[in-house]
């Protein structure tokens, strides 16, 4: 069927709907969408097949690899298709796939156009009603093939669970290099899936601790060069660099607020660390706690309302909640070990954090109100979760010390698998960023 597109502008891509993939209203209603909470949960079947055209084999291979780490789904292999698909815009033969027990298909093509751009179009089919339940049409650069494969994996992932993709993002982290004595680090950033990486500094400074913006391409990290700790922002378009403040003694780099407009920080004073907001625009600072203990680490609830962070106020390190203006603080971690580094998800029912206990570091997920404690993976030395923008997954680094160096990690809130991210080197302290659409 030929392709009718209107046509706008996002993120340097042309982004087109095609009016002729439409999806009638019939199919969404007899196709309901996955529960990835349901108890008894079994990933979904889905055959990703070769899309036609010049460019088509980059494009699926991308996608059924971002599938392959997805945990909800679980892409068909090649060799079992009972049907080369010649025609992506024919329906497949529905009774033929049952018989692999595929409970979607994707199609699609993606040719370089007489203009020399990037012509890619996908229908996802859902095998049980015989029906297409989602399609799309994207023209663009042909450097941006990476891109559109992972917003079409968004889109069909979104589609079939219900739930936000995480594929068209970024993920900043520390690039570290050299001997362990002596280790250059530089900021860096990479696809979600460890493609095109790029770096953002030199290697002159020592940089740690990069935290995304949740709202833009902004990042905020530590550099120590010459003097002080500065805490820098920098723009990942533009490349623009300014440095927020110089704070000696600081502890974390600061986390920003959902709107993007603040930062919650930790500085120490003679010993003792409390926790202060800045206002990016006016650089105005307000101190949020006042005890004699280490409050450190800072993360915003996703309504802005709150903070946890970790304290030794109690005796050990533990987690503690109060209001984003500051206030009494009410202790929410309650397990054997020491807590530390936790982030709040960006749906808000999760807490993330690192447990320590002797020999084993633990990353793990609980409730707001500390219930529902449950460790997603242990081992040494597991350290700095950061959530995907959807809130179904986290990446981490581990560490095994030695001579070796620490690699970065994903893995899903419910902790049912783990995969490495691969990086040039070893890399620690990565930052998931939002999506790019």
């Amino acid at each position: 069927m030929p392709l009718s597109i209107s046509r706008r502008t996002a993120s340097g891509l042309i982004l087109g709907a095609a009016s002729s993939l439409a999806v009638p209203r019939s199919a969404f209603s007899q196709s309901s969408t996955l529960n990835v909470y349901g108890g008894g949960f079994k990933p979904v079947p889905i055959a990703v097949t070769q899309f036609a055209g010049d460019a088509g084999a980059n494009i699926s291979s991308i996608i059924n690899h971002n599938f392959s780490r997805a945990v909800f789904l679980a892409p068909i292999d090649p060799g079992r298709f009972p049907q080369q698909i010649s025609n992506p815009d024919q329906a497949p033969q529905f009774d033929a796939w049952k018989g692999v027990n595929a409970q979607f298909i994707v199609t699609g093509r993606s040719v370089t156009g007489g203009d020399g751009r990037l012509q890619t179009a996908f229908r996802l089919w859902d095998v049980n009603t015989g029906t297409q339940i989602a399609g799309q049409e994207y023209v663009t650069d042909p450097n941006n093939a990476r891109r559109v494969a992972h917003i079409i994996s968004d889109a069909v992932f979104s589609r079939i669970t219900g739930e936000k993709g995480c594929f068209d993002t970024r993920v900043v982290f520390v690039d570290e290099t050299g001997p362990a004595e002596n280790r250059r680090k530089r900021l860096a950033i990479m696809d979600q899936d460890g493609a095109n990486v790029r770096y953002l500094t030199s290697g002159q400074d020592l940089v740690v601790t990069p935290r995304f913006s949740p709202s833009s391409q902004d990042v905020t990290y530590m550099a120590f060069g010459s003097g002080d700790p500065k805490v820098l922002l920098l723009n990942i378009e533009t490349g623009q660099r300014e440095v927020v403040g110089n704070f000696p003694g600081m502890e974390f780099a600061p986390r920003f607020s959902p709107d993007g407009q603040r930062i919650v920080m930790s500085l120490e004073d003679n010993g003792v660390s409390n926790l202060y907001e800045m206002d990016i625009r006016s650089r105005a600072t307000t101190r949020l706690s006042n005890s004699s203990a280490i409050d450190t680490s800072p993360s915003f609830s996703p309504d802005g309302s709150q903070i946890v962070f970790e304290s030794d106020r109690g005796g050990n390190q533990q987690l503690y909640i109060m209001p984003a203006s500051g206030g009494d603080a009410q202790r929410i971690s309650y397990g054997d070990g020491r807590y530390s580094t936790p982030v709040w998800s960006p749906k808000g029912d999760y807490i993330a954090f690192t447990k320590q206990k002797p020999s084993t570091f633990a990353i793990g997920v609980m409730k707001p109100d500390g219930s529902g404690e449950r460790i997603l993976t242990e081992g040494f030395h597991n350290e700095g979760p950061t959530w995907a923008p959807n809130g179904l997954f986290l990446m981490f680094f581990r560490d095994p010390g030695g001579e070796s160096g620490p690699h970065i990690y994903m893995i899903d809130v419910f902790g049912r698998a783990e995969f490495p991210v691969p990086t040039p080197a070893y890399a620690s302290d990565p930052a998931w960023g939002p999506l790019l659409g």
